[in-house]
């Protein structure tokens, strides 16, 4: 059995960050711990007076015993750092047990144009300093721009734009793959596109685009995305299995546009994902046309 550690925050309530990647990963297969980096009594897309505490000191102990403790992973995922200080810790994390890990960063830290608040303008550089040290990265258009001190498009790209983008990210950064989310050319469909900048090779897959927006979407992605390549996928099989996840999870959510901050509804689409999953290695398509 793979084994995996997930490093980011959890929410007591709402599907988003670890209350997604662990029962996303362990569907798969996959043995999950978990580094909480901070625990929430909701997760923040709409919900007020949530509660928060930064569990930022525990990071450094939780990983010395691991160590003591000859604890090694097969993959290391990252997602939403809350600070300057945890992403040091993580790059320190990632020096300890990456040497033989496939190293996944969800570079966590805008949208739609914009910073999440709370982060300062030079978080994007710091952010992009852990990026280096990764075997392939996920961020959406704006955290691409963002982490390559460019200009954010909006909707305005094209095929070439994307290409670009990503041999931008590959060749600034140091990291030999990288994937960009939420890419549309055709209003009809949205999928994501990968570069694999040792084979010179890109990758792509779409599916439904559906005319609906909910909040956690970006992490039932990376978490499968995370999933199957830890699994040994390749990227073609790997972006099948998490976009059609992401999109089962937005369909079956659909009607429930009232309720939009509690995330999408993932873990009626878990039972797919598990099968996609276990056709990984057996010849067959990771999802049944």
């Amino acid at each position: 059995m793979k084994r995996t550690v997930s490093i980011q925050d959890i929410s007591c309530f709402g599907r988003c960050s670890l209350t997604v990647a662990l029962p996303v990963l362990s569907v798969m297969g996959i043995e999950t711990a978990i580094l909480p980096t901070a625990v929430l009594s909701t997760h923040t897309g709409g919900f007020s007076g949530f509660t928060f505490h930064d569990l930022t000191g525990e990071i450094a102990p939780i990983a010395s015993h691991w160590k003591r403790e000859g604890i090694a992973f097969d993959s290391i995922g990252t997602g939403y750092l809350g600070s300057d200080e945890q992403i040091g810790l993580v790059s320190d994390f990632i020096d300890d047990f990456g040497k033989n890990a496939l190293v996944f960063v969800d570079p966590v830290m805008a949208d739609h144009g914009k910073l999440y608040k709370g982060f300062s303008p030079d978080f994007p550089a710091k952010m992009a300093k852990l990026c280096r040290k990764a075997d392939i990265i996920v961020p959406n258009l704006t955290e691409a721009a963002f982490l390559l001190n460019e200009p954010f498009v909006g909707e305005d790209y094209d095929e070439d734009y994307i290409r670009g983008l990503l041999c931008r990210l590959t060749g600034t950064l140091g990291c030999p793959r990288a994937v960009v989310t939420g890419v549309i050319y055709d209003p009809a469909r949205q999928g994501a596109v990968a570069y694999d900048a040792k084979e010179k090779k890109f990758y792509e897959y779409y599916g439904e685009n559906l005319p609906v927006s909910f909040h956690g979407t970006g992490d039932v992605f990376s978490s499968s995305l995370c999933g199957a390549l830890t699994l040994g996928a390749d990227l073609t099989a790997a972006l099948k299995i998490a976009v059609d996840f992401t999109i089962d999870a937005i369909r079956n959510t659909m009607g429930c546009e009232d309720k939009y901050w509690y995330g999408v509804n993932f873990e009626t689409a878990l039972g797919g994902l598990s099968a996609a999953a276990g056709r990984l290695g057996t010849g067959e398509p990771p999802r049944a046309e």
